[in-house]
């Protein structure tokens, strides 16, 4: 067991994946757990933000004393209206957060002893919580590309088999296309990624693409390495640009994007050992998973953990707006 003091409030939080079930396994526990992280200085409606209220320890919930109105502390969170206890969805977080190549609905499901449609439903809104957004530019030397996730030529019918050849690249058209950058960190060999899929998962990226994600990613001036795909010829009218011909080497010095093609592998090994079949409509919340997985693999497993927990604030998903049936709120 350790004592994570990254709040106001220290918080208490198991170490490995036996201590977690064992651990979360008390309801007064888990909720303890979760109002810590939280409300480090006490709950406090969601609604009117009074911290006047009784709690109900039949129920586990608070009524607030300024609005009248009754609040879980899964009001307002990833958790919210999920009959689910905390007792299984804090280790299905455990789970899904430090499994390098992710976790199946199917795996998940028996795990916990839920449905595979549960379990589903459970790990995307999970994934919300672990999608990390940010305005600040990213500096230093950096490596970008792009790669494209879909179905594999050799096992598809040989009429489609054949339409999808016809495309750029050897069979481009009808996968989805995947931007990344890389943030090199020579002093400390932690380097961290950006990925974004291409708006309508579409298959092919232009000159309009690659400027849009560099630009509103990378601070002016900065250093960029990049393949030699002709859609990366505008960098070097604001950034430093060194490009590497993949048809004579894969590296020159510090001319590379070696960094961002082992990323690259992570994801897709990911998908097609563990996710079997994606739907481009979802493939961003696979990207975002990876992203913070690649982005926190030199933290302990609890740090990974707890980080995420304190992630699902305002970020509250659905199952109608999951498959497309509403539009979703915007989140923070």
């Amino acid at each position: 067991m350790t004592r994570l003091g990254a709040m106001t409030k220290t918080v208490a939080a198991p170490t490995t994946l036996a201590q977690a079930i064992k651990y979360f396994a008390n309801p007064d526990v888990s909720l303890d757990f979760l109002v810590a992280l939280r409300w480090p200085n006490g709950p406090v409606c969601p609604r009117c933000e009074s911290a006047e209220h009784s709690f109900l320890s039949t129920r586990r919930i608070w009524k607030c004393k300024g609005c009248g109105k009754q609040f879980s502390v899964k009001l307002g969170t990833i958790f919210e209206d999920s009959p689910i206890g905390l007792d299984k969805w804090l280790p299905a977080v455990w789970l899904l957060v430090n499994a390098k190549n992710g976790i199946s609905s199917y795996e998940l499901g028996r795990a916990l002893g839920v449905t595979q449609k549960t379990a589903w439903f459970m790990l995307h809104r999970i994934r919300l919580a672990m999608q990390t957004k940010t305005f600040e530019k990213m500096k230093g030397s950096l490596e970008v590309d792009e790669t494209y996730i879909g179905g594999r030529a050799r096992f598809m019918h040989p009429e489609r088999k054949a339409r999808m050849l016809k495309g750029r690249r050897g069979g481009t058209v009808g996968k989805a296309a995947v931007m990344g950058l890389l943030s090199r960190d020579e002093r400390k060999g932690h380097s961290k990624v950006r990925a974004e899929v291409l708006g309508g998962g579409r298959s092919r990226i232009n000159r309009r693409d690659t400027r849009t994600f560099i630009d509103a990613n990378v601070a002016r001036g900065e250093t960029i390495v990049s393949d030699q795909h002709p859609s990366y010829n505008h960098v070097a009218e604001r950034y430093i640009h060194h490009v590497i011909d993949h048809g004579v080497e894969y590296a020159k010095g510090q001319v590379h994007i070696n960094g961002l093609e082992n990323f690259w592998s992570l994801l897709k090994r990911g998908i097609r050992g563990t996710y079997v079949s994606v739907e481009p409509f979802h493939l961003f919340r696979y990207v975002d998973e990876q992203v913070f997985r690649f982005n926190n693999r030199k933290v302990r497993d609890v740090a990974r953990f707890v980080s995420t927990v304190a992630q699902i604030m305002g970020k509250r998903l659905t199952y109608k707006q999951l498959i497309g049936e509403t539009i979703a709120p915007a989140t923070t």
